[in-house]
């Protein structure tokens, strides 16, 4: 099974890094003096846009009310994650077959303008991928598959031939609706939390595990 393009989701995909965004959510709970549940909170809604997440607790709050209440936690989280930006293990070399290959690259992620520069910027990739799309584009968060089909569209090709790269049930999910297939990137689960879904063909710990030249169609 080969692939035209690869659509990488961001946190927890590109870069290890969703420990840090659950620190900050527990810290920005217990400020808000909510109540937390590490266990759950990430599958529950790792993907959703901050605005979806705290409409659920605010929902009488304008949309300026809860972006200021966003960035309260988004500046926890920069904080903490800023001096160990790096890529995941294989990233760059997948990154570079594809190149090779000529297959375009895409990154749909649930992450604000602000997030989305603390992990591109520092690694210097972002001028590598054919676009970047978003939920402050005016697309729905996942598991809705809006951002892929965006993703798919401003690429020219059809979502059948993207193969994506998720960490989170609801990115998988969202792939699922666009169907597309997909990799889980196991850096905050286990595999079991995976296994429901048709259209995962690989469950990898980091992206040296996959055989890129056989995931890779060669586009001309």
């Amino acid at each position: 099974m080969a692939f035209g393009a690869l659509i990488f989701d961001m946190d927890g995909t590109i870069v290890d890094n969703m420990r840090f965004h659950d620190d900050a959510w527990e810290i920005w709970h217990r400020k808000h003096h909510l109540p937390f549940d590490k266990a759950t909170f990430f599958s529950r809604t790792a993907g959703r846009t901050n605005a979806e997440i705290l409409g659920e607790y605010f929902p009488k709050r304008s949309p300026e009310e809860l972006v200021a209440l966003s960035e309260d936690k988004e500046a926890l989280y920069e904080e903490a994650f800023k001096p160990h930006v790096a890529p995941v293990r294989g990233l760059l070399d997948l990154m570079a077959k594809a190149d090779a290959a000529h297959v375009p690259m895409a990154v749909a992620t649930a992450a604000p303008p602000r997030n989305i520069a603390v992990v591109l910027d520092p690694i210097g990739i972002r001028n590598r991928f054919a676009t970047i799309v978003s939920p402050s584009q005016g697309y729905r968060g996942k598991p809705h598959p809006d951002i892929f089909l965006v993703a798919a569209e401003r690429m020219g090709v059809k979502p059948a031939d993207c193969l994506v790269f998720e960490d989170a049930p609801l990115g998988i999910e969202a792939a699922r609706r666009a169907g597309m297939k997909a990799v889980a990137v196991l850096t905050m689960l286990k595999a079991e939390a995976f296994a429901h879904f048709d259209n995962v063909i690989a469950a990898v710990h980091d992206f040296g595990e996959l055989d890129a030249d056989r995931l890779l169609r060669k586009v001309v």
